[in-house]
């Protein structure tokens, strides 16, 4: 199989696999305590990512100090975006929430212009502004301003911005799947910690299958896409990411009986239309030593 058919089937995988693991914690995420739900979750997880670099030849990394530095700064926007995700799923469509995070890579294109001064011409700068308009269609604010769900998905997507810049900035010196087992070690200490503050809640057997089976989906994903940027182009393979969204309505209607409204399709439509257009211009950008915009 060519190198870029299998980045795309990787990435596709990673993005059902976050989905389903997204549903997953949705389900379970009613009865059981955010915080107790992710520290049992991140435990196996982190330990597969370990078990996986140590299978690799990678646990032990030899890095600059930078890149320790950027990973620590990844990990604090990991846990940052998981409590602030998870708080927006458990309280949103699946889809919905899901399509929020669509705006990523428009997000990290303005970032990487505005942080690491990236060439940005006027076509993609337009296409972010009209992707951002897409988002508000998504979580409309009403009368009395976005409601307390729609904050928590949009902080999510900027810190997870911020995270993907840092990523941005790391060396090849810091393999992926350690920063991701970084990453997932932070998430699961902070839920750890803080779950101290809150009571436990007894779980029945059904409750650890949901989160096993989420914790290796999410582990899985997490493989998964970091073997998609290692295969072929990435900016035949970025697009694949949207497969996230159709999941997200397949699962939504199957499991939840959710379907957004056909202005959440439009926004969604939109803002995956102008981020495929971006990626366009940025394999455009690339292609030439000067691009003309």
């Amino acid at each position: 199989m060519h190198d870029n058919a299998k980045g795309s089937l990787l990435m596709v995988g990673a993005m059902i696999g976050f989905t389903v693991n997204d549903a997953i914690i949705k389900v379970i995420g009613g009865h059981i305590p955010l915080f107790q739900m992710v520290f049992l979750r991140g435990i196996p997880a982190t330990l597969f990512l370990l078990l996986l670099a140590w299978r690799m030849g990678i646990l032990r990394v030899q890095a600059p100090v930078r890149d320790w530095a950027l990973a620590l700064l990844r990990a604090v926007m990991e846990v940052g975006a998981a409590y602030f995700f998870i708080s927006a799923l458990l309280r949103m469509e699946l889809a919905n929430v899901t399509a929020v995070l669509q705006v990523l890579p428009l997000s990290v294109a303005l970032g990487a212009a505005l942080v690491f001064r990236e060439p940005l011409g006027w076509r993609r700068v337009l296409a972010i502004l009209i992707g951002f308009c897409g988002v508000m269609l998504i979580v409309r604010p009403g009368p009395d301003g976005f409601t307390e769900q729609s904050i928590f998905a949009l902080i999510a997507v900027a810190l997870v911005t911020i995270r993907d810049l840092a990523s941005r900035r790391m060396s090849k010196a810091m393999p992926s799947i350690m920063g991701a087992a970084i990453s997932s070690a932070a998430v699961g200490l902070a839920a750890g910690l803080a779950s101290l503050s809150e009571p436990w809640v007894a779980m029945t057997s059904s409750d650890f299958a949901y989160l096993g089976a989420a914790a290796i989906v999410v582990a899985l994903a997490y493989l998964c896409s970091v073997m998609a940027m290692r295969v072929g182009e990435i900016t035949f393979i970025a697009p694949f990411r949207y497969s996230g969204l159709i999941a997200a309505l397949i699962i939504g209607f199957l499991v939840f009986g959710d379907w957004p409204d056909g202005v959440t399709l439009l926004g969604a439509a939109i803002v995956v239309a102008t981020g495929l257009f971006t990626l366009y211009r940025e394999s455009v950008a690339r292609r030439k030593p000067q691009p003309s915009e």
